[in-house]
């Protein structure tokens, strides 16, 4: 059945009515939308525990919906995916990959490639070189296989669209790959995410040149070219000379302003990368481009760019960006590889692009000093495609550079690389090892005779008050000094944010504020910690840990073995409101999942902080809390084993104190312990209960002569 394009009308007037809603503009991509998020989602879920990127599955996704599977179904094409539906598809699309690639630009810190290091520099190089040389030959091989219809494209147009989709790496889904790997943090990771993000603005460069080289409808095309490069050129000088000055006073009015976000500035940045894309779009330029840069005017790291990131992200993201992976799919149709020759291609495109990145990042990595396996590892890492990849082959085939056949071998490599990037990564480096589940003994506090080192985790800044309280009560004087590793936990989700937060932990060192609160808060709780690296007694340390919930216990567990601690202080997953607050704030139970699984898997103690809102008060400083300190009562109680008698040394820390009183609790039943040792509360799962017993009574003689009468009674008890 024909449709007039020009007479379809954007809503149907009901089935009631005996019209049909799929034959209308709105109803039929509203079923699309549904469908396509439906696909992915569905597919992301069985990826997930190969430990997949969501690319893959939304890229899969678009491909199965298309010529190659289901959309072989003739009236299931005409149903779902008209022709006439497509350049509306493809407009939807469109405008959420312009409103993404602002947030890639957004994100994407320049200041982190100048940043990057000689070794990121030149892996990063070697990386876009080799695979552009072996792209000269492939190009070559097939402009004389495959049967172009477009006679007016060159070989150098052919070569520069191969060169670039054979050199990109994809910055955001190595990110995510590096995060799921738990990578961020280690020299491979951050070695990899530095020649990434120069790699990023390299092939947006290229790709630039690549879209000026491929219009060669005009006699003229050459100077046409120079022409779009040139006013391409102008256009980045005028957003970073003048555009980029009027965001930064936004930026720090917004901050001003607090908590209001006045819908003043949304609509200006909406309607800033609306028009930035028009302008490059109507340059010659894609209008990607002009969304991009204006993202790169907005100031890096500042509230104003996390406040509109979490505006617009989780709609563009979830939404609007599966259309574009779909309408890519629906152009992909892998049946038109029939022959063994268009196997073979396929074969050879895929086996150059591995070797030409796996072989030059290796090379230079090697000749970097970079062991032998980590390079191997940067070599797959950096091979990873994505987004930037489907962008490039699309605006390819919009320009007629790439045919179907061409366009389908490329896709399918993209695919292939991404895919398996992970398995391979997993079997040639594994830097982290998994903690044994609490079979190690808790060494003594004064076993660490330099310091006594303290892993504490907050969520934000809401455990700051109380952690602060804490480490203020057992910062004795006459004891060892302490070395406090404060550890920010960020649950690794769909959105680009987190990964934004690695980039400014390693930037500023001080990765665990929240850039949505205020930012006098945010000053506040930074001097405060802050302020302990002058004490004297306290060093204060700061890492982040970004990964899924299920397995944030590993980053814990091992960053505590590795730094040596003795004690691991974990959040509560409630928090009770202070005096200016009511109720209570709950993460909910995945977060009390996390501390379970702590609990199980440390190799020291642990000890769960449980903040009722006292401290909420006392956010001035280490001075206002030392203060806050004088006349607390503290509660020990003692059953017996090795953890307790950590807490015993706890105690005699806070007795130096002159206003604390302790007192001390303890429950002695040796004689049922020793009927029943499996229930004794020691996690050295030793039948030797009279030692235990003799290190117990030793511990607790030793806080006795050395409390100096700072601990009000002593209880003896037999339990019932």
């Amino acid at each position: 059945m024909r449709f007039n394009t020009s007479a379809i009308k954007t809503t149907s007037d009901g089935a009631w009515q005996g019209d049909n809603p799929l034959n209308h503009a709105l109803p039929l991509l509203i079923i699309q939308t549904v469908l396509v998020v439906f696909v992915s989602r569905t597919l992301a879920f069985l990826f997930k525990p190969l430990r997949q990127p969501k690319v893959v599955a939304e890229i899969i996704g678009g491909i199965l919906l298309g010529p190659s599977a289901i959309g072989r179904n003739k009236k299931f094409m005409q149903i779902v995916f008209p022709s006439w539906s497509t350049t509306m598809l493809e407009s939807v699309a469109s405008l959420g990959l312009l409103f993404y690639l602002f947030l890639v630009g957004l994100e994407l810190d320049l200041g982190t490639i100048s940043r990057s290091g000689k070794r990121a520099f030149n892996i990063a190089v070697a990386g876009i070189i080799l695979p552009f040389l072996f792209a000269v030959g492939v190009t070559f091989l097939l402009q004389r296989t495959i049967r172009f219809e477009n006679h007016n494209i060159g070989y150098v147009q052919h070569f520069v669209f191969l060169g670039v989709s054979l050199s990109i790496t994809a910055f955001p889904v190595l990110a995510r790959i590096l995060a799921e790997l738990k990578l961020l943090t280690t020299s491979v990771g951050e070695t990899a995410m530095a020649a990434a993000a120069f790699n990023d603005v390299t092939a947006w460069v290229l790709l630039a040149l690549a879209v000026a080289l491929a219009d060669q409808r005009h006699k003229s095309s050459i100077f046409t070219s120079i022409w779009v490069l040139l006013s391409g050129v102008a256009f980045v000088a005028v957003m970073m000379i003048l555009v980029r000055p009027v965001m930064n006073r936004v930026a720090r009015k917004c901050c001003h302003e607090h908590d209001v976000f006045h819908e003043t500035f949304v609509c200006l940045i909406l309607a800033g990368v609306m028009l930035s894309g028009f302008v490059t779009d109507m340059i010659g330029i894609h209008s990607i481009f002009g969304g991009f840069i204006f993202g790169l005017t907005i100031p890096k790291g500042s509230e104003f760019a996390s406040r509109l990131t979490k505006r617009i992200e989780d709609f563009v993201s979830t939404l609007l960006l599966p259309l574009y992976f779909a309408s890519s799919g629906l152009k992909t149709n892998v049946t038109k590889l029939q022959s063994l020759v268009d196997w073979g291609l396929l074969l050879l495109v895929t086996s150059t692009a591995c070797v030409g990145k796996i072989l030059g990042t290796f090379a230079v990595a090697v000749m970097c000093m970079v062991p032998v396996r980590e390079s191997l590892a940067l070599g797959v890492l950096m091979n990873t495609k994505g987004l930037v990849e489907l962008i490039v082959l699309n605006i390819g085939r919009e320009k007629k550079v790439l045919n179907d056949e061409m366009f389908t071998i490329l896709v399918l490599m993209a695919i292939f690389t991404t895919f398996v990037t992970t398995p391979v990564v997993l079997a040639i480096y594994k830097p982290s090892r998994i903690v044994n589940s609490g079979s190690q003994k808790p060494s003594r506090l004064t076993d660490l005779q330099e310091k006594l080192r303290i892993l504490a985790c907050v969520h934000g800044p809401g455990n700051i008050p109380s952690l602060i309280n804490f480490i203020e009560s057992i910062r004795a004087t006459n004891k060892s000094r302490l070395k406090l590793y404060v550890m920010q936990l960020t649950e690794l989700t769909d959105s680009s944010s987190s990964i934004v937060m690695v980039q400014r932990s390693r930037k500023n060192g001080f990765p665990f504020i929240d850039r949505i609160r205020r930012c006098e808060m945010q000053e506040q709780i930074a001097t405060a910690l802050q302020a302990y690296g002058g004490v004297g007694q306290v060093t204060v340390h700061y890492l982040t840990s970004i990964s899924l919930l299920p397995t944030m216990h590993e980053d814990i567990c091992h960053v505590a073995e590795k730094k040596g601690v003795a004690m691991i202080i974990l959040p509560f997953h409630k928090r009770w409101g202070g005096e200016d607050e009511q109720g209570t704030e709950d993460l909910g139970q995945s977060w009390r999942e996390v501390n379970q699984r702590v609990l199980q898997n440390a190799p020291c103690s642990v000890a769960v902080l449980v903040s009722r809102g006292g401290g909420r008060r006392n956010e001035q400083g280490p001075e206002t809390n030392v203060a806050s300190t004088a006349r607390k009562r503290v509660c020990i109680i003692f059953i017996g084993g090795p953890h307790d008698r950590k807490v015993l040394e706890l105690g005699g820390r806070m007795a130096e104190h002159p206003a604390t009183k302790l007192l001390f609790v303890r429950f002695t039943s040796y004689e049922e312990a020793e009927d029943d040792g499996h229930n004794h509360n020691s996690s050295t799962s030793t039948n030797n209960w009279e030692k235990e017993k003799e290190l117990d009574e030793e511990a607790v003689n030793e806080f006795r002569l050395n409390g100096r009468n700072q601990w009000s009674t002593l209880k003896k008890t037999q339990p019932t």
